[in-house]
């Protein structure tokens, strides 16, 4: 199956299984509220308790938002712990939340690969989109609850190696910013900690890529965790021109439809300053915040999809276990 296949399943699979898409996003959107509670709330304590300003507190971004918040609670040890404890047990619950809802996703799109023909060789009807879908609540459960111990564990580990990664840019911009603080060489320094933001924004890149292909790995042979990463390397191993270029091409997708969304949005926010007219502003940003969600959710499952067609066609190949699942239930066959 060439490149443009490869891809082109990937997308139709998705499309075709558009409630995984839309299952997607709502996770997502609920986790990104559920942080969102006790920020804003530690911040309406701040402005109550120690007079600082709401509207300063709550501007920027979410990450903005808790470290003005985590600064101003410097003088308070008590409200810091609450804090970072409060938000810690919401990080952690609601990722738990995306981690095994990605399971039911995995599952469904692996019946829809498995059952469907090639379709990305057939003209594009609504005949041939009905054909590939295979969502169904009981799949999309049993998904959940057959991938869920697996891959919480992996989501745990990176959850890890984010916080590693984190740490280790900012101890070494930090104490590095320190060595050169007065000196001539402070501007070469900082272009070296823009370099290192760059390099910072590559590894996580990397990371996503490789947890996917391990979730995969996890879902197409039944592997477990500590085995996943040997099945991931020998399958990039096998297909790294396959997979590099599709990673590529869905990336720069990815970037083009934040460009656009980014243009969207500050064209939404010039209406803000027309009167009357600026009203409409507040529900056109929600419509806009979702059709970007659903637009990004089916980048990531077009791509998933195309690994998971590569993963497949890879293990026919090499003649190794596939697991075949129908429903809560689950079987290995060799492929």
């Amino acid at each position: 199956m060439d490149l443009k296949h490869v891809l082109k399943r990937g997308a139709l699979l998705a499309a075709a299984n558009w409630p995984v898409v839309a299952i997607q996003f709502i996770a997502e959107t609920t986790f990104q509220v559920l942080l969102a509670v006790p920020v804003i709330g530690a911040a309406v304590l701040v402005a109550i308790l120690l007079g600082a300003d709401l509207a300063d507190l709550l501007r920027g971004s979410l990450r903005d938002v808790f470290t003005t918040v985590a600064s101003a609670l410097l003088s308070e040890p008590v409200a810091l712990v609450a804090f970072v404890t409060a938000f810690s047990v919401v990080l952690f619950g609601g990722s738990a939340l995306m981690f095994i809802v990605k399971g039911g996703t995995v599952e469904v799109l692996l019946a829809a690969h498995r059952d469907t023909g090639a379709i990305e060789r057939e003209p594009l009807t609504l005949n041939v989109l009905r054909q590939a879908g295979r969502f169904t609540l009981e799949r999309f459960m049993g998904g959940c609850w057959r991938l869920h111990r697996p891959y919480l564990i992996l989501g745990l580990a990176l959850m890890v190696v984010y916080g590693a990664t984190t740490l280790a840019y900012i101890a070494f911009v930090y104490y590095g910013y320190q060595v050169v603080e007065g000196r001539a060489l402070i501007l070469g320094w900082t272009v070296i900690a823009a370099l290192s933001a760059a390099v910072l924004v590559a590894a996580i890149t990397l990371v996503n890529f490789l947890y996917l292909l391990m979730q995969v790995a996890i879902a197409v042979e039944g592997v477990g965790v500590t085995a996943a990463p040997r099945a991931v390397a020998r399958f990039v191993r096998a297909e790294f021109r396959e997979l590099a270029s599709v990673f590529l091409i869905v990336f720069g997708l990815v970037v083009a439809a934040m460009l656009a969304s980014a243009l969207a949005w500050s064209g939404v926010g010039l209406i803000a300053f027309v009167p009357l007219v600026g009203l409409a502003v507040f529900p056109l940003q929600l419509a806009a915040l979702a059709v970007r969600g659903l637009v990004f959710q089916y980048l990531g499952l077009t791509a998933l999809g195309a690994y998971v067609a590569l993963y497949v066609g890879y293990a026919a190949r090499s003649g190794r276990t596939v697991v075949v699942s129908t429903g809560v239930s689950a079987a290995s066959v060799r492929a």
